[in-house]
């Protein structure tokens, strides 16, 4: 276990050698300063687990030294030492963000309960920012890879919509990431400390999904033994995501729609209705429209649904994204299963970019996990690959050249095209390099033989 670390602060030299020693006895890491100036200086370069400090001293005051610290340094727990007589000052020191404060004389029992706790407290809370850091980065929209035009407008239009509590309709095929999607606008929202609650429309049998989405009430049907909250009443004050909401039966639409205008939910053989504040996200592969036509989907339904509708591309549609796919896919399945040291050879992206992926991102992550899984060596290579991507390769269209009756400079064409290349990509040389059939290694000797600087933005002709 880490030796947690203290910082003492009081102008009188007797009562911080006293709170020292106690302190280092108790197994801390002590260090000690004589005002406030001194400490916030001690704090630019150690900043500790907690800071003890005396309410009255010259110069700045601890409240001074604290109001000081909720500024620079947040995430330190602060303890107040106090005279007897100044207990309501102390108050208003942890009504101004201290945890709490101990008196003078310093009994060493009561000290060390207080430090103790606050040192509890203070990880507890780093655990929670810890734990936070990772949704954002798991769940953020920065978590959701590409560069390609169609992905990052849907990315920009679901980042302005996060803000709001708008009901969002997300359409795209299997695989495209349509739940992860839906995580980053509730992460990104207003919401994002309360519940997340999924429910597959279409995995749960009929008979049971109504219960399973509102509840039901003891005796409400056979085997009903006991009460039952719903997935509604579970996401009550977040977000409730609909997956595959165009499988769900219409006698079930109809709850749905009163849910979405009135903030209803009636469970299974209750008398009434209880409020709920909820906001609904839903995702569906299929074509509602035509659904509606089939007199299979409510079109008022639809319309609430739909407020701000979002289509996340296939991933054939933005082909481009592929690489930075693989690279980023293959480092986490590396990382999952501990294999640091495994390469995929640069020669094989190619075939990843020439198949259509009708699974989407889901098919390529679960091919690239059993490609890790599998290895038998240091690096995969094409005969590592499975049959349908040993088979594709990309084949670059054929180019139409108007060949001058004077001639033409071989050299000045390369540079063009690579100059365009990079133009398209916005600089990107892993991009540019699969669009010219290329290794990037290749292009940058060929930046490099033609003059074209690195990081900066190409200059066409």
């Amino acid at each position: 276990m880490n030796q947690r670390s203290i910082l003492v602060v009081d102008d009188d030299e007797n009562v911080r050698r006293v709170l020292e020693l106690q302190l280092l006895d108790a197994g801390f890491a002590v260090t000690t300063a004589s005002d406030g100036a001194s400490a916030l200086a001690i704090l630019e370069d150690w900043p500790p687990d907690l800071l003890i400090t005396d309410l009255k001293m010259p110069g700045m005051s601890g409240l001074e030294l604290l109001t000081a610290l909720r500024h620079s340094h947040p995430e330190i727990t602060v303890i107040i030492v106090t005279a007897f007589g100044s207990v309501s000052s102390a108050v208003e020191a942890m009504r101004a963000g201290a945890y709490d404060y101990i008196t003078k004389p310093v009994d060493y029992e009561q000290l060390l309960l207080v430090v103790n706790r606050a040192i509890e407290r203070g990880r507890l809370v780093a655990e929670v920012r810890a734990l936070r850091h990772n949704l954002d980065e798991k769940y953020g929209f920065g978590s959701i890879v590409g560069q390609a035009p169609e992905l990052l407008h849907v990315l920009e239009m679901a980042s302005r919509v996060a803000r709001r509590d708008s009901t969002v309709l997300i359409r795209g095929e299997t695989g495209t990431g349509k739940e992860l999607l839906a995580r980053a606008i509730h992460q990104n929202s207003s919401r994002k400390n309360q519940p997340f609650v999924t429910i597959n429309c279409g995995a749960i049998p009929k008979d049971l999904l109504e219960s399973e989405l509102f509840g039901h009430v003891r005796g409400s049907f056979t085997g009903a033994i006991a009460a039952k909250r719903g997935k509604v009443e579970s996401a009550d004050g977040g977000t409730l995501f609909l997956d595959e909401v165009g499988e769900l039966p219409l006698e079930l639409q109809v709850k749905l729609l009163r849910l979405l205008q009135n903030g209803e939910v009636e469970k299974v053989g209750a008398t009434g209705a209880r409020q709920v504040n909820i906001r609904v996200l839903a995702a569906t592969h299929r074509n509602l429209q035509a659904l509606i036509e089939d007199g299979a989907f409510r079109e008022d339904l639809y319309y609430r649904l739909a407020v701000v509708p979002l289509t996340l591309p296939s991933l054939h549609e933005r082909s481009s994204d592929i690489p930075e796919l693989v690279q980023h896919l293959f480092l986490k399945a590396k990382q999952k299963h501990d294999l640091p040291n495994l390469r995929l050879s640069p020669a094989l992206i190619g075939h990843f970019v020439a198949y259509r992926w009708p699974g989407n991102v889901r098919e390529l992550e679960n091919v690239i996990e059993r490609l890790v899984v599998l290895a038998g060596g240091d690096e995969i290579t094409l005969e590592d690959l499975p049959d349908f991507l040993r088979k594709a390769r990309h084949q670059p269209e054929a180019i139409e050249f108007h060949l001058p009756p004077t001639g033409i400079s071989l050299e000045r064409v390369e540079k063009e095209l690579i100059l365009r290349a990079l133009d398209k990509f916005g600089g990107n040389q892993t991009q540019a390099a699969h669009y010219l059939d290329i290794s990037r290694r290749t292009l940058i000797y060929r930046m490099e033989k033609h003059g074209i600087k690195t990081g900066v933005a190409p200059q066409l002709p």
